[in-house]
Formats: structure tokens, C-alpha cells, sequence
């Protein structure tokens, strides 16, 4: 075939398919946009984020302030998706989401330039806004935008380039740190993470269309109406899934000083296991999306509540580098179930208040959750094991409470 052709050729399949392709993968212009702000502002996150608790130790900061911080990490988690939804609903989707990805801005611009740990404190309260603040707007959008049966692949794109970041950067970010020093590598982290974020802002607000449910704006519900208004089948997935959240927040923001204190791996080690985490979640995450569209959503949340169980027995239990692939790999099958679980928030949720709605259900996740990073602490000074195997005991008992709830009736939304 001459050259010539072969491009016409080439051009002419693509123009066939990529209709289907887009379809598919309910790549609509918003879902878009904003998958392509979450994977720039996690790219920058994502060289350092995973290192954070390293870096407060670099600044003075001990075991027990360490596990504050994560709890003052789930406490803003828990309180800011309810005022989100409200502005994410009253705003419009692309005011709001504008609005916290400049927020987060301030906060990276405070961790860049704290002297101690204490004011790593305060630029959390700023960069939570584009993970929390913003989480609601991020939900509705994909709500807005595509059917029902179309939302659990929707998540999914919007998953995995969430999560890409977390294969290429953590080695990276690894690499600079053992090569310049952690307080150094994190910084110039940092720098590129402001980089990407103006960016990320400047598109999104040129780029963003409102959608047509946006108007007229509805009228807030309020914080109890919010939670009172939840079906039935989504205050039991809340239910389940806080469970499951509080064993997690045990021993998630513990699991790079195990590795690197107790274990005694490099920055770098670690950052090529999460790495590995992330390329197992995103491996699993289409096909998976696929069937919970086909099939029903709440048999892969239940499989992703089980590795979460599994993944901090296995953590402390491995016995070489063969154990630690093994627990990673299992960190990463955690996710096979996020995008079903929200799909199946979206579905349950009222369209007019669907930004409300999500935003009370992670409000009360997070607060449930808010001690568990602290207790984790407290459990830390007995032996560094220990909350990992206290989390795997509490994310089982959020397994078989979901196995028993499904037999129930649990699973009508699923």
C-alpha cells in the first residue's frame, strides 16, 4: 500500500470509530475537562503527597502529631463535600470547581514555604478544596453529563486518569527526594504541583460548559433534610462504607513509615509500590466498569471492601519483596469497586439536589471516620503492626455487615 493511502487509511478508521470509542467511554466535553484538571493537578500531587507524612517528620513533627494530622485530613474530608454540593448546586459546576482549584493553589503555596510543621496544618485546610470541597461538583458533573447506564465508565475515565499520576509520579518523586534530600524534593514538588494547578485552572475555565440541569438552581435542602432524604439503599452503603473508611484510616497514613522506618526501604522502593498499586487498579478498572454497568454495581463494591480488609494483613505479614508485591497488588484491587459505588451514589441521588446529596453522604463519612488516623496513632506506639491488623479486623466487619445487608435487600440499587 503507498504511503499515501495507507495515511487516508489510517485517518478513515479513526474517523469510523472514534465516534464509538467516545460513546463508550462517555468521554462528554465537561467529563473531559475536568479529567484532564484531575490528572495535571494529581501529576503535581502525586511527586510528593505520598512522602507527606515524611516530610512533617523532616519538620518536627512526632508519631502522634503525624496521626493529628491525618485526622484533621478526615475531619476536613467530612465537612467540606456538604458545603461543596450546596455551592457546586447554587454556583453552577464550573464557578465552583474554578473557585477550589484556586483554593488549593494558596495551600500549595503554604506547604511550599513552611518553616514547621504546624503550618502544614494550616495549607491542608486549602489544599482539601480540590479533593473535597470540589468532590460533589465532580460527582454531579458526571451525573449531568451521561444515563445511568453509562456512569460507572464514566468514573472510570475520570479514575484512572486520577490515578495514572500515581504510577508515573511517586517514583519519580521518590528519585528527587533521594537525590536532592526529602525537604528539597518535596519542595520543588510542590513548585511543579502550582505549575500544573494554574494550568489546570486557566483550562477549565475557558473549557467548561454548564449543563442545562443547572437551571434554575434549586433551593438547599439543608444538613439534616439532606441525610433524612438519602434512600434507604444509600444510608446502608454509607453505613458499610464508613466501616470500612475507619479501618482504612487506621494505618493508611502509616503505611510509608513502615516501609521506609520499619522495613527500612528507600523513598524510591516505596514509590515504585505505589506505583504498582495504581497500574493494578487502572488494569482492572474498564473491564470491571464494563460488567457493573451489565450487571449490577454491588458485587465489585463488595470485592473492593475485601481487599481493604486484606491488603494491611498482608502489609505487615510479608516476609520479602515476593509479600510486599503481593500486599500492593491487593492495595490496588481496592479500587475495583470506586467506580460502582459512586455510580450507584449518583444513581440514588435526587437529580435537583444531586450536589447536596453527595455532599452530606462523604460529610458523614468523613466525620465517622475523623478519629481513625489519630487512634492509629495510639496504636502505633504499642507496635508498629498493630493498627494494621486492627484495620483489617474493622474493613471485615464492614465486609460481612455489606454480605448480610445485600441478603437483606441491600443491593435494590445495585
Amino acid at each position: 500500500m503507498p504511503h499515501g493511502s495507507r495515511g487516508v487509511w489510517i485517518s478513515q478508521a479513526i474517523s469510523m470509530h472514534l465516534p464509538v470509542i467516545v460513546d463508550v467511554l462517555g468521554l462528554r466535553r465537561n467529563i473531559v475537562v475536568l479529567s484532564l484538571a484531575i490528572f495535571c493537578v494529581g501529576l503535581g500531587e502525586e511527586l510528593w503527597a505520598r512522602f507527606l507524612p515524611k516530610y512533617l517528620e523532616a519538620l518536627g513533627a512526632s508519631v502522634l502529631a503525624i496521626g493529628a494530622f491525618g485526622t484533621f485530613q478526615d475531619l476536613l474530608e467530612g465537612l467540606y463535600p456538604y458545603p461543596g454540593g450546596l455551592l457546586a448546586d447554587r454556583w453552577g459546576r464550573k464557578r465552583a470547581l474554578v473557585i477550589f482549584n484556586g483554593l488549593a493553589l494558596v495551600g500549595y503555596g503554604l506547604y511550599l514555604v513552611s518553616p514547621s510543621w504546624p503550618f502544614i496544618f494550616v495549607g491542608l485546610a486549602f489544599t482539601m478544596a480540590w479533593s473535597s470541597l470540589a468532590l460533589p461538583a465532580t460527582f454531579a458533573v458526571i451525573g449531568d453529563s451521561l444515563p445511568p447506564e453509562r456512569r460507572a465508565m464514566g468514573f472510570t475515565v475520570q479514575s484512572i486518569l486520577k490515578r495514572l499520576p500515581i504510577v508515573l509520579a511517586p517514583p519519580l518523586g521518590g528519585l528527587l527526594i533521594g537525590s536532592i534530600g526529602l525537604v528539597a524534593g518535596v519542595r520543588v514538588g510542590l513548585t511543579i504541583t502550582s505549575v500544573l494547578g494554574i494550568l489546570s485552572l486557566l483550562a477549565q475555565h475557558r473549557f467548561y460548559a454548564e449543563a442545562p440541569l443547572e437551571a434554575p438552581r434549586p433551593a438547599p435542602l439543608g444538613l439534616r433534610r439532606s441525610l433524612h432524604a438519602l434512600p434507604v439503599a444509600l444510608k446502608r452503603l454509607l453505613l458499610t462504607e464508613s466501616i470500612v473508611r475507619i479501618g482504612q484510616g487506621l494505618a493508611e497514613i502509616f503505611v510509608v513509615l513502615y516501609v521506609t522506618n520499619v522495613l527500612g526501604l528507600t523513598a524510591a522502593t516505596f514509590g515504585a509500590l505505589v506505583a504498582l498499586r495504581m497500574a493494578t487498579s487502572i488494569l482492572a478498572y474498564i473491564p470491571v466498569a464494563t460488567l457493573a454497568d451489565r450487571q449490577g454495581r454491588t458485587p465489585f463494591v463488595m470485592a473492593g471492601f475485601l481487599c481493604y480488609a486484606l491488603f494491611p494483613f498482608l502489609l505487615v505479614s510479608a516476609q520479602g519483596p515476593a509479600g510486599l508485591v503481593a500486599a500492593f497488588v491487593c492495595a490496588g484491587l481496592r479500587e475495583i469497586g470506586e467506580p460502582a459505588r459512586k455510580a450507584m451514589i449518583v444513581d440514588l441521588a435526587n437529580a435537583a439536589q444531586r450536589g447536596q446529596m453527595v455532599g452530606v453522604y462523604y460529610f458523614t463519612r468523613g466525620l465517622v471516620v475523623m478519629p481513625a488516623s489519630l487512634l492509629g496513632g495510639l496504636l502505633w506506639t504499642l507496635a508498629p503492626q498493630t493498627p494494621f491488623f486492627v484495620a483489617a479486623g474493622v474493613c471485615l466487619i464492614g465486609v460481612m455487615l455489606m454480605v448480610t445487608g445485600r441478603h437483606s435487600g441491600m443491593a435494590s440499587a445495585g
